[in-house]
């Protein structure tokens, strides 16, 4: 009797220890709160202390507590050496700092975002975030701070052994930003080779270029290959709302996607509301035009695309 009443406490008191993966449940379905509470409970002399430092970075980067997640993050790579995902989100945060930073301290944080994602990429060579965010840097720095095509296209090559249709991606992006656009074509016409799914990184760079057929042409490619793909769904709406062409499908289209649920990473309910109001602009209809842009605003107050529509209908 006694053993087991011993065995009882012990149970009951090991289910009340706080864990990093309930912490992490609670992370994933975004209860920061909940999550936070846990992780900050975790002790320091804990074998899960680099993992709770990491989490609590994730939140605060979620929460745009850029400084707080930076510091929580270099908490966790001193503690733990040989992840190379606490590098990359550290030096992803890094990045984001810069963003808004002066000319100073971007200077300060050029090296260290380099050297976090360029150990992250020694810890595990098959990562492909930390590359692509050194792609990303060495395409937006000047010159005197590391800033390399040359480098951007090396890294790019580096994916395409990891994952052809990635790489193929970078590479396009990289000759994008150098306005060699026949080349990025070249490059995303491989990426869907490589991986039909990706046919909406094409249909982007079309768009951009104003080759509405062209993109018209792949988004209906996509949609033969899955007639339920939604994404294609919602490019069509697209690509009508900004060409002013086949606006009875665009719209069709829109309102279709507008009764899917969208799943994180994919178009939101407040960009189709905004697609639609502008097929309604283009056609002249402005009270429902304006109705769908308020739409829009209500499910995302930061849409700019749906202010200005509202602006143009003053």
């Amino acid at each position: 009797m006694l053993i087991v009443i011993l065995w009882l406490m012990l149970s009951s008191a090991n289910a009340q220890v706080p864990t990093v993966e309930q912490a992490k449940k609670y992370f994933e379905v975004k209860k920061y709160a909940e999550a936070k509470k846990i992780l900050l409970s975790i002790k320091e002399e804990s074998r899960d202390y680099a993992a709770a430092q990491f989490y609590l970075g994730r939140i605060s980067f979620e929460e745009k507590n850029y400084e707080d997640a930076a510091e929580y993050f270099e908490e966790a790579v001193e503690i733990n050496t040989k992840n190379a995902e606490y590098y990359t989100w550290l030096g992803d945060t890094y990045g984001t700092i810069a963003k808004d930073a002066n000319v100073m301290r971007q200077g300060f944080l050029a090296p260290k975002m380099k050297e976090a994602w360029e150990q992250a990429i020694l810890l595990d060579a098959t990562s492909i975030n930390p590359r692509l965010s050194l792609i990303e840097y060495y395409t937006q720095a000047p010159g005197f701070m590391g800033g390399s095509y040359e480098k951007a296209h090396e890294v790019a090559n580096q994916i395409k052994k990891l994952n052809a249709a990635q790489g193929h991606r970078a590479a396009g992006n990289v000759y994008f930003k150098q306005e060699k656009f026949s080349e990025a074509e070249k490059e995303f016409t491989a990426m869907v080779k490589a991986d039909p799914n990706t046919a909406s990184s094409l249909v982007n760079f079309y768009v951009n270029q104003k080759q509405y057929t062209k993109a018209f042409a792949v988004n209906e490619e996509s949609l033969k290959r899955n007639a339920g793909d939604m994404q294609a769904v919602y490019q069509a709406g697209r690509i009508s709302a900004i060409s002013g062409e086949r606006l009875d499908a665009g719209e069709a289209n829109l309102i279709k996607y507008l009764q899917y649920t969208p799943k994180p990473g994919e178009p939101s309910h407040a960009g189709a509301h905004m697609r639609l109001g502008n097929i309604y602009e283009k056609r002249g209809k402005k009270g429902e035009a304006k109705k769908a842009y308020e739409t829009s605003l209500k499910l995302d107050a930061n849409m700019k695309e749906a202010k200005e529509g509202l602006d143009r209908l003053k």
